[in-house]
């Protein structure tokens, strides 16, 4: 197994980049290849213990910044580390490429087939499907690669989805569900309603629509939307778990009493955090791509990139790429 890691990737890159990348070639036993500036990547090497780990340095003169124009980057910055990193994997040099970048760079790079992997064939948009900080961890897929969708793009969503879910999860005939207003059929846009009948007919363990409420609470397995309104439910969720999190150290430390009843509590309350924390999760899969790319969020720590190079191994393991491309 080897699993390119983009270096240049984090927004504090390359220290969470480099050190994730040490800790999961240590915990997973695999070759790791860092791609991007050489010199960075051995002056930040050097502050760890590598001993008998397998890890490599490739090379990328150009880095990828979250300001950067997608297009952009995609034309102009052919040897960032994005470019370098996915043709790896293009060439059969490595088996899966895992960045805390900017998500519609490596959007724009990996779906191109002249530049990238290109889509599966059969697929008409690749889609981020990101484990949801919830205690039932469902899959909530468009995170935000496609604002607009077409009905048959959710149908694809699902079906990519629900393989996903069986395949990394080891959920058998996963529930699949339609992000909506209601659960009522009549209830939803024009969307919603087209994209219904599609999945009623695909075979799938398709349960209906499904509100937020019930979608937090584990009432389904795949959550289908599209990319604008996942990535809205996302953030929010971050946001919400992070601002009540404040709150409640704010309460805790105002009152004597309060302090000594969260000391009492402060294993539950570390149980909470980790359920909540998106960290856990590492990153998101970009689905309907001829290769395994794991996106993770610009303010990834080491932990968040190991655990993104964990999952890229999962994904590749088990092959979610050909299963997608037989169940389209």
């Amino acid at each position: 197994m080897r699993i390119v890691v983009d270096a240049m990737g984090s927004d504090n890159h390359p220290a969470p980049d480099v050190e994730g990348a040490v800790i999961a070639a240590r915990e997973f036993g695999i070759t790791i290849i860092l791609v991007g500036d050489e010199a960075c990547i051995n002056a930040e090497l050097a502050k760890h213990d590598t001993s008998g780990l397998t890890l490599e340095i490739q090379h990328a003169a150009e880095k990828v910044t979250m300001e950067d124009i997608p297009s952009h980057v995609v034309r102009e910055k052919k040897d960032s580390s994005m470019h370098v990193g996915i043709n790896l994997v293009k060439q059969g040099q490595a088996d899966a490429f895992v960045t805390a970048g900017n998500t519609g760079a490596v959007l724009g790079i990996a779906m191109l087939r002249n530049v990238g992997l290109g889509r599966i064939p059969g697929i008409k948009r690749p889609a981020l499907g990101v484990i949801f900080p919830t205690r039932e961890r469902p899959l909530l897929i468009d995170n935000g690669a496609n604002a607009d969708c077409k009905a048959e793009y959710l149908y694809q969503f699902g079906v990519m989805g629900s393989l996903y879910v069986e395949r990394v999860l080891g959920i058998k005939n996963p529930r699949v569900a339609l992000v909506s207003n209601g659960e009522e059929e009549g209830k939803g846009n024009q969307l919603i309603k087209e994209a219904i009948p599609l999945l009623e007919n695909s075979g799938l363990n398709y349960i209906g629509n499904i509100e937020p409420k019930e979608f937090m609470y584990g009432g389904t397995d795949v959550a289908v939307t599209d990319g604008f309104t996942g990535n809205i439910m996302m953030k929010m969720a971050e946001a919400t778990a992070r601002y009540m999190s404040d709150l409640l150290r704010e309460n805790i430390k105002a009152n004597p009493i309060a302090a000594v009843g969260g000391l009492l509590a402060k294993s539950a309350f570390g149980r909470v955090r980790k359920v909540l924390d998106p960290n856990e999760v590492g990153g998101a899969p970009l689905l309907g791509i001829n290769g395994v790319v794991i996106i993770g969020h610009g303010r990834s720590n080491a932990y968040a990139i190991k655990q993104a190079v964990g999952q890229a191994k999962q994904v590749a393991e088990n092959d979610v790429v050909t299963a997608i491309a037989k169940g389209i």
